[in-house]
């Protein structure tokens, strides 16, 4: 096992290595892990990092202290929403996936604690969740005179529905983590204290399947999500070229003859 680690305790976004997972840790403990415009920007940082570097195949985002984060810092963000606070161009990963350039590979995330508006949205643009069991959840933008803005008016409602989603949009009213699970907004709820040693553990499988062939299926489901069934069903066969010819695809069919299990290289 190789880890590397790049942090600084100024730093609002913790970035780790190990083998080929990349850890990206919350780092404003003091402030329940708030969003300000240096950690959006740090976060952005740390998920375009994570998104070029082809030895890298999963990332994980968790959260230190007690609380994954309690939404958007808005005393310190209410002079920058026009100055570009949540601007991305195309080299730049946004991490709630409105703008920017579009992700190549999975994320899963660890949630505990409280975990409010863009938490949630940020929870919404991932691929796997994994919540602790004291998980509290709250869309509560609207109690604050505006409206979610990082994708929660689409993607709560598509995970949800729109009868299950409303209640919780229009009023801003808290949920729990088993009332997360039943709306579709998390993909297990686990013991308080063992949702990043899971999600670790989803992450690792993650990494031992074909990096191409996980970011194929990946691109295949965002076509899906953004542009409708019909658009990524038109494309599908458009991946197959690329991966049936890779040197991932032959290795794949000697591990199944030879019983073993395969090491991927991603190529």
């Amino acid at each position: 096992m190789t880890t590397e680690s790049t942090n600084s305790t100024d730093n609002r976004i913790t970035y780790d290595i190990q083998d080929y997972i990349c850890l990206i840790g919350f780092n404003r403990a003091d402030k329940r892990n708030a969003f300000d415009s240096h950690m959006i920007a740090q976060l952005s940082e740390a998920l375009t990092r994570y998104d070029n570097d082809d030895n890298l195949r999963c990332a994980l985002i968790f959260a230190h202290g007690e609380h994954f984060t309690a939404g958007l810092d808005l005393m310190e963000l209410q002079d920058k929403w026009d100055k570009g606070a949540f601007e991305f161009d195309n080299s730049q990963i946004d991490p709630w996936g409105i703008s920017g350039k579009l992700r190549t590979k999975p994320i899963v995330v660890a949630v505990q604690g409280t975990c409010f508006t863009a938490g949630i949205e940020l929870m919404l643009n991932s691929d796997v969740v994994i919540a602790s069991d004291n998980c509290n959840f709250a869309q509560m933008e609207v109690q604050r005179g505006i409206m979610p803005f990082g994708g929660a008016t689409v993607r709560f409602v598509q995970a949800a529905g729109w009868q299950k989603a409303m209640p919780y949009l229009l009023t801003g009213k808290p949920f729990d983590a088993q009332t997360a699970d039943k709306l579709n907004l998390v993909s297990e709820v686990v013991a308080n204290g063992t949702e990043y040693e899971r999600a670790l553990t989803l992450a690792k499988e993650i990494c031992q399947s074909a990096p191409l062939g996980v970011q194929a299926l990946l691109s295949s489901a965002q076509d899906a999500s953004r542009n409708g069934a019909s658009a990524a069903l038109a494309n599908i066969h458009s991946y197959l070229p690329h991966l049936f010819h890779s040197e991932d695809a032959k290795e794949g069919v000697m591990a199944m003859v030879e019983r073993r299990a395969a090491e991927f290289r991603g190529c």
